[in-house]
C-alpha cells in the first residue's frame, strides 16, 4: 500500500510543478510586457523632448527672422517725399515754388496758380493747390511724369486740358490750356 501513495505525491507534485511552471511564465510575460511598455514611454518621452526643442529653435529663428524684418522695413514715405515746413502757409509757398520751377523747366508757361478754399472737414496735412498753365502735350507728358515721379510725393486730384484759343490750326504739336489740382503732404518742421 505504500506504492500507491507514493504514485499520489508524485502526481500532486507534477501538478505541483506545472501550475509553478505556468505561474512562472505568466509572470515572464508580464515582466516582457511591463517592460515593453516602460520603453515605449522612454522612447516617447524623449520624442517629446526633441520636438520641443526644434519647436523652440524654430520659435527663436522666427522671432530673430521677424526683428529682422521690422529692422529692414523701410518707413511709410522717405523725408524727402514731403514738404518741410513749419506752417502750412510756408509748406504751400513752397510747393508754389515747386510747381512753378517744374513747370519752368518743362517750357511750359504759368498763367496762374492758386490755393483753392479749404474745406472744414479737411484736416489732414495736404496742401492743394490749383494752378493754369500753356503747354504742348509732350511738355504736358514730362511734366505730369515729374509730378509723379519726382519729390516731394506729388498727387493730381483733377486735369482738365482745353485746346488754346489762339486760332493755330492743324499744328503737329498745339498749345494746350491746362488746368490741374494737385496735394502734396507737409510735415511740421522740428527745430
Amino acid at each position: 500500500m505504500l506504492k500507491p501513495n507514493l504514485k499520489l505525491k508524485l502526481d500532486v507534485s507534477r501538478e505541483q510543478v506545472f501550475a509553478v511552471g505556468g505561474f512562472c511564465a505568466l509572470l515572464i510575460v508580464c515582466v516582457v510586457a511591463l517592460a515593453g511598455a516602460l520603453q515605449t514611454r522612454v522612447e516617447a518621452l524623449q520624442t517629446l523632448a526633441d520636438r520641443r526643442d526644434q519647436l523652440a529653435d524654430l520659435q527663436a529663428r522666427s522671432r530673430s527672422v521677424a526683428n529682422r524684418s521690422r529692422q529692414n522695413q523701410p518707413s511709410a514715405a522717405p523725408a524727402l517725399a514731403f514738404l518741410d515746413a513749419p506752417t502750412s502757409g510756408l509748406a504751400a509757398a513752397q510747393f508754389q515754388a515747386y510747381l512753378s520751377q517744374l513747370v519752368t523747366d518743362q517750357q511750359a508757361v504759368l498763367v496762374s496758380s492758386g490755393v483753392p478754399p479749404a474745406d472744414r472737414d479737411d484736416k489732414s496735412d495736404a496742401v492743394r493747390l490749383q494752378i493754369t498753365l500753356n503747354a504742348t502735350l509732350s511738355n504736358l507728358q514730362s511734366l505730369l511724369y515729374r509730378l509723379e515721379s519726382g519729390a516731394p510725393y506729388v498727387f493730381v486730384d483733377a486735369l482738365l486740358v482745353q485746346p488754346s484759343g489762339s486760332g493755330e490750326r492743324a499744328t503737329a504739336d498745339p498749345v494746350l490750356k491746362v488746368n490741374l489740382s494737385v496735394h502734396a503732404f507737409w510735415r511740421r518742421k522740428t527745430a
